[in-house]
This record gives C-alpha cells, sequence and structure tokens, in this order.
C-alpha cells in the first residue's frame, strides 16, 4: 500500500525556529520544530514593558518571543549531533534560554569519532535582536564536545529604499555568550575532558540576502566581523590524548567564556563592560593612578 503522507524533511537532532512577522506588524513563531536528541520549548511571549525604551520603536507590535533550548537527558553522548537553524524576521525579539547546563557525558575512548557535537546557524534581519544565554556547556572527565555557531546579521536597505511604515531599521543587533565549566568539581573534575572546541562567527550580509536559505550550509554569509575559537584538548605531539592536563594551563578557572555584543541594542550594554574593563587596575599601574580613577 502507498504511504499517502509526504515524505518527512526532518533529520535527527535538528531544530527550526523561524520568527516571522504577521501583517501588519505581529510578530509570530512561524516555525518551531525539533528531533530527538534536541528539544525546543515556546512559552507565551512576554511584553516589553511600557517604560522600557524599546517600547518607542515603531512598526512591530510589543513583544519578546523566548525558546527553551534543550536536550533529553540533559545533556549529548558520544556521537550526538545537534543542528539548529534561527531566521528573524525584521524588528523582531528573540531569547534563547536553557534550563540547565548542557552535559557532555563520557565517551567510550578519546577517539575523535566519539566526540559529540554542535552547530548553530542564525540570521537575523535589520532591526531584529537576538539574546542566546545559555547555561555553560558541562564537560564530564573523559568526555569529548565540538560546537560551531555562526550568526550572520543582515545590513539595512539602502537609504534611498523606503520600508514598511516609512522607517529605515538599522542592523540586526545580538548578545550572545558562550561559556564552558570545568565539570563536576563535587566529584573532583576540574578540566578533566579529553577535548571542547568552539567556534563563534559573526557576518555582516548585504542587504537582499536571503532569511531563510534552502542551503544553510552553502548561503551567502557577506564580510567576516568575528571569529572567536576557544580550544581546550589534551592532545600530544603525537595525536594521542590522555585525560587530566588542561588542568595545568587554566591558572585554576572553574567557568571561561566568551560574550558577544553587536548592534544598537546593545550598544550601552557594552560601553558599560568597556567602562568596567577600563577601571580594573592593571599590572605596572602606579598607585597614584588607580587613587585618581577613584579605585
Amino acid at each position: 500500500m502507498n504511504n499517502p503522507f509526504a515524505p518527512s524533511t526532518s533529520r535527527p537532532g535538528h531544530g527550526s525556529i523561524v520568527l516571522s512577522l504577521l501583517p501588519p506588524s505581529t510578530p509570530v513563531l512561524r516555525t518551531v520544530t525539533y528531533q530527538y536528541p534536541l528539544k525546543l520549548i515556546a512559552p507565551e511571549p512576554a511584553a516589553i514593558a511600557p517604560n522600557s525604551p524599546l517600547a518607542d520603536e515603531p512598526r512591530t507590535q510589543h513583544v519578546v518571543h523566548t525558546v527553551f533550548v534543550l536536550t533529553y537527558g540533559g545533556g549529548l553522548v558520544a556521537g550526538d549531533a545537534v543542528t539548529l537553524r534561527v531566521a528573524l524576521a525584521p524588528t523582531t525579539r528573540l531569547c534563547l534560554l536553557t534550563q540547565g547546563s548542557t552535559k557532555i557525558f563520557k565517551a567510550p575512548s578519546p577517539e575523535r569519532r566519539f566526540r559529540c557535537g554542535q552547530t548553530t546557524d542564525v540570521r537575523v534581519a535589520p532591526g531584529a535582536a537576538l539574546c542566546f544565554l545559555p547555561d555553560p556547556v558541562q564537560p564530564f572527565a573523559e568526555s569529548g564536545f565540538v560546537q560551531k555557531q555562526r550568526y550572520v546579521v543582515l545590513q539595512s536597505p539602502p537609504s534611498g529604499e523606503a520600508s514598511e511604515g516609512g522607517e529605515r531599521p538599522g542592523p540586526g543587533s545580538l548578545c550572545v555568550l558562550d561559556w564552558v565549566s570545568e565539570g563536576r568539581s563535587a566529584r573532583g573534575e576540574h578540566w578533566d575532558c579529553y577535548e571542547y572546541t568552539s567556534r563563534n562567527e559573526v557576518w555582516l550580509a548585504p542587504h537582499g540576502t536571503e532569511l531563510e536559505p534552502k542551503d544553510w550550509d552553502g548561503a551567502e554569509t557577506g564580510r567576516l566581523l568575528l571569529r572567536d575559537n576557544v580550544i581546550l584538548n589534551n592532545e600530544s605531539g603525537d595525536g594521542a590524548a590522555a585525560a587530566g592536563t588542561i588542568v595545568g594551563r587554566m591558572d585554576e578557572l572553574a567557568a571561561f567564556g566568551t560574550l558577544i555584543l553587536y548592534g544598537g541594542l546593545f550598544e550601552l550594554l557594552g560601553k558599560f563592560f568597556l567602562d568596567e574593563f577600563q577601571a580594573m587596575p592593571r599590572i605596572g599601574v602606579e598607585v597614584s593612578e588607580i587613587a585618581a580613577r577613584g579605585g
């Protein structure tokens, strides 16, 4: 008997989030799909407070959507691969969160084929904003994890082109936190994983670039703004791996992370961090200089 249903296009570990605009200007989660071991939960959107600066923005109803990115069992086992693709329509707002650390469970062997991995592809239209604040990745002893995250921000239309409503939104905004902890410290684990690798890229794509490409891997990305690689591994010169040598290079750090801020929406937040770092005392700075700054 012939199957009357169309074949499924979903693949294990793949998920998709598309935040669109329902005419005239209502943000809606048009697509939220996922397959094991990935799970996505989307609660009701939250309204922006009337006293928020964002409440003055035109065109879009004042709501922020939230999606929780989870994995069954709270983590990934050897060989798991998760791929998440996100597209934000102009002037929309999305928060991606987790409900706990992503645990990377012990692998049966240090061989690379037992690494688990996660790939995230995000496209942000002009005027849209993404806030991605997950809990840290927590690699257990003798585990391996490889992550790739790519964020493509679409440029605004040329000044001569009028957008809907007569406004010309600025480029999209990003607030992305990527961090990793030392493992299960209560069990005596301190950077005892085989490998942790995380790569983050931010691209600025020209106006007119596809927001939802059919081929995400081969889609146009534009100009590279940032590429940040964090590589923690226990490989010796001959390629052999052994747990327990990262800790000697971590200077007693219990967590290590990268915060990426881009776009006008997070400009004040970026300035706050820059001012804080500038006020921190530096080695070799005279005490009088610190006192003059009020330190």
